[in-house]
């Protein structure tokens, strides 16, 4: 009997769907199922009227958007002309990956679903709906999910009677192997394949622009308690262009400090060279990676050691692992039972791959370099918004857990180590639309909230609006103490006085009772329902998404119904309408 075709399609942005796909994939060839995993925007979508049975593996990103390596997928598969039996022969599954504090959460998941069954397709199972804000991530809705799936999958499509299932113990072949140079190369081959000063083309992900750092300046003051750098970039001769509302994306790379230690925990010398080959036709090397790499570069630039792991790892190092007490450890720690314990140890510390490795010496010593682009995914590049010119506001991220060493944010605390006072210093980065959109039609008012660095944004569309003479302009920021993180006060200041901007600001700690956006909001409420709905204002909110976006949607909703007169449900109604209309957009992060 010949085993089922599979294929797991995904749309990730940050690499955790990739990682639940590639999960997928093991567990599917554990059970003697022919299994492909692709990037949705890789695989020829038109080719799906052939498959059988497919599993969907997507994150919903910014306004419920989309991740960048689906969004070809994503304007096909909704195309009108689209017959409503295209997907008849297939049966197909959804697992989406989203974040409950978000307005639209797992909508990407959700609209997909809805969309291949309008297509005919036979949906296997319920959509499953993974959380970040649950206390053991994603995994509390996969794995129940995931046990169904097979159920299904294995009714319809059985395993063959003489071939068992494969213990989860069972090391599989590395995607790669590393063939390592007896000679380091004369040459500087590491350079030619490296991002350059003068690309063809607009600078992307695989060819990022090398822009030379300006300056890089505290902005916070020196008693405050966070460093808050404004950085700027020279992007003259880069062909990079871009609107208020853009992103720029800068790829980070690993202190110095942590590459020696993760080098020396798996015994590997940096300085040796080596050429990466795929084991599997179809499979292809990271674009980015250059041929021949040295160790050094590999981990420096490539993998994400300071990374906080997934269940995957564990569950591959078990595998490689040759001692017992610590093989044992790590398979709990990859199980379905032995979640907790893996949060609680791995998670909630926010403990690195690196301090993982560090903590199982002899499985690290012995982890096979084949199997390095397996156990760590690759360094993902980081979003900032566009505060104006190229110049980004970086919050450097640093906090304590129980942990002796305090946790650092890697593209953040990266990017303040580099000054630009001491010689040339060159950041790989390259631009993208963002979440924001500003509106075209002349005369129509902006409200924009904008905490701390979450006002970033707003003075690059504050600094396009007033140049094309819109007066409409209200700012409402907030930060703890006008002497310590006022950020751009002056500039503020002198547009208000010029009568361009309506400047409104809350400094949370300079009274006895804390004072926040939502509450300078509600007090001028009147201002804010004229401007909604007398005329027709766009609202925008930016910043920190743990607990200001819903305070300042539950502030709007009772400004609708105080001042509009609006019973609660058509209050909700209004704000849902605002969103659909993109008259209300929000770009947060966590």
């Amino acid at each position: 009997m010949p085993s089922a075709r599979l294929l797991v399609l995904f749309g990730s942005q940050t690499g955790t769907a990739q990682d639940v796909s590639e999960r997928l994939g093991r567990e599917a060839r554990r059970r003697q199922l022919s299994c492909r995993v692709e990037a949705l925007d890789s695989y020829p979508v038109v080719n799906l009227i052939n498959e059988p049975l497919v599993i969907f593996v997507c994150a919903t990103t910014g306004q419920g958007d989309p991740p960048d390596n689906m969004k070809s997928f994503w304007r096909f598969i909704f195309r009108r002309s689209l017959p409503s039996t295209a997907l008849r022969q297939m049966d197909f599954a959804v697992l989406g990956l989203g974040d409950s504090s978000y307005a639209k959460f797992n909508f990407v998941a959700k609209k997909l679903h809805r969309r291949l069954l309008q297509l005919g397709g036979s949906a296997l199972l319920p959509v499953c709906l993974g959380d970040d804000q649950h206390e053991l991530g994603p995994d509390a809705a996969i794995d129940p999910w995931l046990q169904d799936l097979w159920e299904k999958v294995l009714g319809p499509h059985p395993v063959p009677l003489n071939l068992d299932l494969s213990p989860p113990g069972v090391l599989w072949p590395s995607k790669f192997t590393l063939q390592f140079l007896k000679d380091t190369p004369s040459s500087g081959p590491e350079e030619l394949c490296a991002a350059g000063t003068d690309p063809q083309g607009p600078p992307s992900e695989l060819q990022p622009f090398l822009a030379p750092m300006v300056s890089n300046q505290r902005v916070t003051g020196p008693s405050h308690f966070q460093d808050v750098r404004l950085i700027e970039f020279d992007i003259s001769g880069s062909g990079i262009s871009f609107a208020a509302g853009d992103l720029v994306l800068i790829q980070p790379e690993n202190t110095a400090s942590h590459v020696q230690q993760f080098c020396q925990a798996l015994g590997l010398d940096p300085e040796q060279h080596f050429t990466l080959q795929p084991r599997e036709p179809g499979v292809t090397c990271p674009t980015r990676l250059p041929q021949p790499c040295s160790v050094r570069r590999l981990v420096s630039q490539y993998l994400d050691i300071a990374s906080v792991p997934r269940r995957s790892f564990f569950e591959l190092l078990a595998c490689l692992s040759p001692h017992e007490l610590e093989r044992e450890k790590l398979r709990e720690f990859g199980s379905a039972r032995g979640q907790e314990e893996l949060c609680e140890y791995c998670t909630r510390p926010r403990r690195t791959a690196l301090e993982v490795l560090c903590d199982f010496p002899h499985t690290a010593a012995a982890v096979p370099p084949d199997y390095l682009l397996d156990l760590l995914p690759l360094i993902r590049p980081r979003a900032f918004s566009i505060a104006s010119s190229l110049r980004i506001l970086v919050a450097v991220v640093q906090y304590q857990t129980r942990l002796r060493e305090p946790r650092r944010g890697l593209c953040s605390s990266w990017l303040a180590s580099l000054d630009p006072a001491q010689g040339p210093v060159r950041v790989p980065l390259w631009v993208r639309s963002g979440g924001l959109t500003f509106p075209k039609t002349p005369d129509v008012p902006v409200i924009m909230v904008g905490p701390g660095t979450g006002v970033a944004p707003f003075r690059a569309a504050i600094q396009e609006r007033v140049a094309q003479g819109e007066t409409g302009n209200v700012l409402f920021f907030g930060c703890r103490r006008r002497d310590q993180d006022f950020y751009w006060e002056a500039e503020w200041e002198q547009l208000q006085a010029r009568g361009c901007l309506t400047l409104v600001t809350a400094f949370s700690r300079e009274q006895e009772q804390k004072v926040y956006v939502q509450h300078r909001l509600r007090a001028l409420g009147p201002l804010v329902w004229e401007l909604l709905d007398g005329r027709g204002a766009h609202f925008y909110l930016a910043g920190n998404a743990k607990y200001m976006p819903a305070d300042v949607c539950d502030t709007l909703l009772s400004i609708f119904r105080e001042e509009g007169g609006l019973s609660d449900p058509d209050a909700a109604a209004y704000l849902a309408q605002l969103q659909r209309t993109l008259r209300f957009q929000t770009e947060t992060w966590a």
